[in-house]
């Protein structure tokens, strides 16, 4: 019986699709939540927008970024398959936890910017995303679950994107050693990059 559910269970990719779409939906606006109106008790509202709400508009901006490009490489992966399984399901499953720790990684960066585990706590949660979404794609070659229309040189395109960004996360974040600021800075770029995706050198084959 256990093995008879297995072959039907979690085979809606609509579904998947679906839920996917309300994590990342929550996740994103709990984003904001760390944007909180400065106390005038003590300072005038410019300062406290400078002093206090400054310094949280980066991480909130850059993990904003971060679910829209990790929601499309998602969504890019789930349209290019003809149907899901139990096993694929809870892969993507284990995807939206990290999705939905985001905010976690965000609120602690946006604590103290300067402080380097801060930022290695954020390149963990963005590490652990794209290995999910690695192991999603390996899954589903192994499992014959891609379409006829996503050819070889598209199966190619969606693994080479993830790989290529994840070894630049890294050295980007381990700049954390030199000057925590410099890291976040590198990340942005890189998030940038991907989202407008001009042709630079590497990145340009990713």
């Amino acid at each position: 019986m256990p093995a008879r559910y297995h072959r039907f269970a979690g085979s809606s990719l609509e579904r998947l699709a679906a839920l996917s779409d309300g994590v990342f939906a929550v996740a994103m606006t709990l984003l904001v939540l760390d944007l909180k109106p400065p106390s005038l008790v003590k300072h005038s509202l410019g300062y406290g927008l400078l002093h206090h709400v400054a310094p949280h508009l980066l991480p909130y901006a850059m993990s904003f970024l971060t679910l829209g490009i990790f929601w499309v490489g998602q969504q890019t992966q789930l349209g290019s398959f003809t149907r899901s399984t139990r096993a694929l399901t809870w892969i993507h499953i284990a995807f939206l936890m990290a999705v939905t720790l985001l905010p976690f990684s965000t609120a602690l960066l946006a604590q103290d910017t300067s402080h380097r585990l801060s930022v290695a706590v954020y390149w963990l949660n963005l590490f652990l995303l794209g290995v999910v979404l690695l192991a999603s794609l390996r899954y589903a070659e192994r499992a014959a679950l891609f379409s006829d229309e996503t050819t070889p040189e598209m199966r190619g395109a969606l693994e080479r994107r993830i790989v290529v960004y994840q070894a630049l996360y890294a050295p980007a974040a381990l700049t954390c050693l030199i000057n925590s600021y410099l890291a976040i800075g590198l990340i942005v770029v890189l998030q940038l990059n991907a989202v407008i995706a001009p042709r630079i050198w590497i990145l340009d084959r990713a």
